[in-house]
């Protein structure tokens, strides 16, 4: 497998006020409905959400991801949401989403081997990569290479969360792959853009796409949960150059 340029950038310090970021988030969810989505209390929501202020607080303030495709954290709400709704409160300027999964199949999506998603209504993604430098590489050699630098990639749900609360990073021709939520087979989630509106679907994982990367982060953190390794667990990478990948022809599958 041959190695490629690094694409590794230098460290760069972030900058965004945690607490008023997360009050921001929680109440763009609540004008949502979230909610009653979740069929639970605002004040419940507010609950689960609370804890994890601190822990915003804490969070790193430097990042070696390219800073257009950063974003330093983003509230995840994940058990008992319903995804197919979810997804269809996505807006892109005035345009909705679009579910090019059939609902039936949405649920049959689950972690891959090595992923483990907090057991909370809220948690925490940080340190968000949308993966540009993954465009035209297949989502399986993007995932080898973001094992081996010890992050994860996201979940369906985690993409929704991405794209519900900062829908200026889905941009045309640098959309991105959510490598963490497979059903069997080779179909791997994504979102992208499709006549204006942001779509939900799925591409093969051994076909390369010009305009769709690979989407990761650090880490997941749950209100009172340690920052562990972010690449604890999960199954190690082939011996090749911890940020390098493989690319292919575009369409070409291998």
């Amino acid at each position: 497998m041959p190695a490629v340029e690094s694409l590794a950038t230098a460290p760069h310090t972030t900058s965004f006020t945690g607490r008023a970021e997360l009050d921001r988030q929680f109440s763009h969810l609540l004008e949502l409905g979230y909610p009653d989505l979740l069929g639970i209390a605002a004040e419940a929501l507010r609950a689960a959400v609370e804890p994890l202020a601190d822990r915003v607080e804490a969070l790193p303030t430097t990042s070696e991801v390219s800073p257009e495709d950063h974003i330093p954290f983003v509230l995840v709400v994940s058990t008992g949401l319903p995804l197919d709704r979810a997804a269809g409160l996505i807006r892109l300027k005035t345009k909705p989403a679009a579910l090019m999964i059939p609902e039936d199949e949405l649920p049959q999506y689950r972690p891959i081997e090595g992923v483990e998603v907090p057991e909370s209504v809220a948690y925490l993604r940080t340190d968000i990569d949308t993966g540009t430098e993954f465009t035209d590489v297949r989502p399986e050699d993007a995932l080898v290479a973001i094992t081996g630098r010890e992050r994860t990639p996201l979940t369906i749900s985690e993409g929704i969360a991405l794209v519900t609360q900062r829908p200026d990073l889905l941009r045309r021709n640098k959309c991105f792959s959510l490598l963490a939520s497979r059903r069997g087979g080779q179909k791997v989630p994504a979102i992208w853009i499709s006549a204006n509106a942001p779509k939900l679907g799925w591409c093969w994982d051994r076909n390369p796409h010009t305009w769709l990367g690979s989407a990761s982060a650090a880490f997941r953190v749950a209100a009172g949960e340690p920052l562990a390794s972010p690449g604890s667990g999960l199954p190690g990478p082939p011996d090749i150059s911890p940020r390098g990948c493989v690319r292919t022809h575009a369409g070409q599958a291998q």
